[in-house]
């Protein structure tokens, strides 16, 4: 009789957990703001990280008190995401965080699918630049869904994808509302950053060289 904890797929969210492209969204925000004559803080920033673009430039628009309809909102999300293809277009695989291959590499020997499950329409282009695609079963983006985290609907799809219940499926989140989605899944969940920021984990790791497949196991228990 087969575990019925037993972890059959790892979902990776993108931005943070595989590769630091935070600096680069920020950049891109940052910059927009000061197009439109105010400043973004990190601690602003902060925020704005694990939820979709149209919900991070409404978030925006509120802290510099702008209105902005239908049309321009997508003007303005564009010239940001302009940007930030510009920044991210130049990665290159050494760009990996600390462990990612090793982790990867582990868990495809032993016959555990690999998902990415990304609020960003970018996440491809992240995937070819990084060379990271061998290893994936699926990869569920922005473009492939409707709701945002902390509604499970990217994760959900990545584990109809792979063919997997979401009680087999563990996902590795740096942001709280990435948490709460794969929670709100019902899937187990792995923080990856600081116990201050992430909160209802099952587990928290600063990065993923830090995990291994003897300490995921301790989450079947």
């Amino acid at each position: 009789m087969s575990n019925t904890n037993e972890i059959q797929a790892c979902i990776f969210d993108l931005d943070g957990v595989i590769v630091d492209t935070a600096n680069s969204h920020y950049k891109a925000w940052k910059r927009l703001a000061n197009e439109l004559g105010f400043d973004l803080t990190p601690e602003q920033n902060e925020k704005m990280k694990g939820i979709g673009r149209m919900e991070s430039l409404d978030m925006l628009l509120e802290i510099g008190n702008i209105e902005a309809d239908k049309k321009e909102k997508k003007k303005l999300a564009d010239l940001k995401n302009g940007w930030y293809r510009d920044y991210i277009s130049e990665m290159q695989p050494d760009e990996l965080l600390p462990g990612v291959i090793d982790f990867l590499e582990e868990l495809t020997e032993e016959n555990i699918l690999i998902a990415i499950g990304s609020a960003s329409r970018n996440a491809p282009t992240i995937v070819r630049q990084v060379q990271i695609g061998r290893y994936l079963d699926a990869l569920i983006d922005g473009s492939k869904v409707t709701k945002g985290k902390p509604h499970p609907e990217v994760f959900l799809k990545a584990a109809e994808e792979m063919g997997v219940e979401p009680a087999h499926c563990v996902v590795f989140e740096d942001a709280q509302a990435g948490i709460d989605a794969a929670r709100n899944g019902g899937m187990r969940t792995i923080g990856v950053g600081s116990q201050q920021v992430l909160h209802n984990a099952d587990m928290i790791i600063p990065g993923l060289n830090e995990i291994n497949l003897e300490k995921l196991r301790t989450l079947e228990k």
